[in-house]
């Protein structure tokens, strides 16, 4: 039964798969497109629309990105019920340009932005969250970490052990200084550290605009190393110790409102995340009794 189900499940997977990649084949090339947000014809009274920003910041169009949380953004600020914007933040940060581009969003966003840490807001999440108008943080939350690092790794020395030989043909000498067959030259390593400076540089300037602070006392900060909510605190990155139900009442403070229902603005559910939603709602013994139902039939062979 076990193999049947699992045979099942790849065929649909399969289906899943194709229909994905036809509908992504099939889209202009260049252009983005979103489904209506599921939640727009729920909203019908004043609302602080709370947005998740969990795991890595990158390219994957879930609120995690540019393109997933801009598309929340833009639905929040054209629906009249949503008052202002939560953003629950749980990440170690990722992608420097993704975090930029997240940043200006948030920043140019005409409703209240408040920030609600949970256990990590660091590295880009951070950039995300300096351009927010309040920022809370649990005592424990670990919250910071300004800095840039770019990771070049060397295996030359165990593809000599293992007798590998990697010959590159390249259109210039630094056109491989990147793909770990050789250690960098000098003025290779001088050059990748300028592009850190200026990225560090770009992540300095914003955290200092979005929290009103110099960039030298942003600079100062910039070890790298994150702080404690509490640290945060004394040191401006943070307003506040609160919850996110301390966000959410401060969100209704600064749109005007004494209060307001909330609801989490996010992408509608991948095919693969609805399929395993299904899946995990089906009852064993109801998949198992289809399961030979299907076997009478001849639906298998074996």
């Amino acid at each position: 039964m076990v193999a049947l189900a699992a045979v099942i499940a790849f065929f649909v997977l399969g289906l899943v798969s194709i229909a994905s990649c036809t509908s992504v084949m099939t889209a202009p090339m260049g252009a983005f497109s979103y489904d209506s947000p599921s939640w727009t014809d729920t909203v019908t009274g004043d609302t602080v629309g709370i947005i998740s920003i969990d795991g890595t910041i990158q390219y994957d169009g879930t609120t995690s990105s540019p393109e997933g949380l801009k598309a929340q953004l833009d639905a929040a600020e054209q629906n009249p019920h949503i008052k202002a914007v939560v953003l629950r933040v749980n990440s170690g940060g990722g992608v420097a340009t993704a975090g930029e581009e997240m940043s200006r969003y948030v920043r140019d966003f005409e409703k209240p932005v408040v920030v609600s840490c949970a256990s990590l807001d660091a590295s880009a999440a951070y950039m995300i969250s300096s351009q927010a108008n309040y920022i809370y943080a649990a005592e424990t939350s670990a919250v910071g970490s300004i800095g840039v690092i770019m990771q070049v790794t060397d295996v030359s020395g165990l593809y000599e052990k293992l007798g590998i030989t990697v010959d590159s043909i390249t259109s210039a000498d630094s056109k491989d200084a990147s793909g770990g067959n050789r250690p960098l030259t000098e003025e290779e390593r001088a050059y990748f550290q300028d592009q850190v400076d200026q990225i560090n540089e770009v992540f300095i300037e914003t955290v200092a605009e979005g929290r009103d602070m110099s960039t030298d006392e942003v600079r100062a900060l910039a070890t790298g190393l994150t702080f404690t909510g509490l640290d945060g605190v004394e040191n401006g990155l943070v307003d506040e110790i609160g919850t996110l139900e301390d966000a959410v009442a401060k969100a209704c403070e600064l749109a005007g409102i004494a209060r307001a229902d909330t609801v989490y603005l996010q992408s509608p559910s991948s095919d693969l995340s609805r399929l395993l939603d299904i899946m995990g709602e089906v009852d064993e013994n109801d998949l198992s009794k289809a399961l030979k139902e299907l076997d009478k039939r001849g639906g298998f062979e074996g």
